[in-house]
């Protein structure tokens, strides 16, 4: 009979124990996806500066409709604002020597806003917003017509 008792006094225990792990849990799992997020957003500007890179190796291609691919492609993922791309020539000296190949180089910098675990933050009614800077460099060989 004791032992019944014991066991009854430990009821609501469990509980007891989720309510308090629950939240942790959910706010690492917010985290978890937020930085998800944040990572598709830098891939995205990433992927946007190597589609500026090739339109400026082709030939006809001037640094106006490089930066305007720049922004669309940008838009076109769902981030908002303006890049600041800038477009360069470099040169490109292959590994094992030899003569170097000219090449065009596009920096894209990218001011991303974004709400820090935004379904948790939400929920006590906070603001918790942040600006992270996304800078993508991409080089390309210029292309050569035979």
């Amino acid at each position: 009979m004791k032992r019944l008792r014991g066991r009854n006094g430990e009821k609501g225990a469990e509980l007891v124990e989720l309510a308090v792990v629950l939240p942790l849990l959910l706010i690492l799992i917010a985290g978890i996806v937020d930085f998800g997020f944040l990572l598709q957003s830098f891939q995205v500007v990433t992927n946007a500066a190597r589609e500026g890179a090739r339109i400026g190796v082709l030939p006809g291609y001037n640094t106006a409709d490089i930066q305007g691919r720049v922004a669309s492609y940008l838009t076109a993922a769902g981030l908002p604002g303006t890049p600041t791309t800038t477009v360069g020539t470099v040169s490109i000296t292959p590994g094992g020597g030899g003569t170097p190949f000219p090449a065009v180089q596009v920096t894209v910098w990218y001011s991303h806003q974004y709400l820090f675990i935004r379904p948790m933050v939400t929920l006590i009614g906070g603001l918790f917003a942040a600006s992270k800077s996304f800078r993508a460099t991409a080089v390309m060989r210029t292309e050569i017509a035979p």
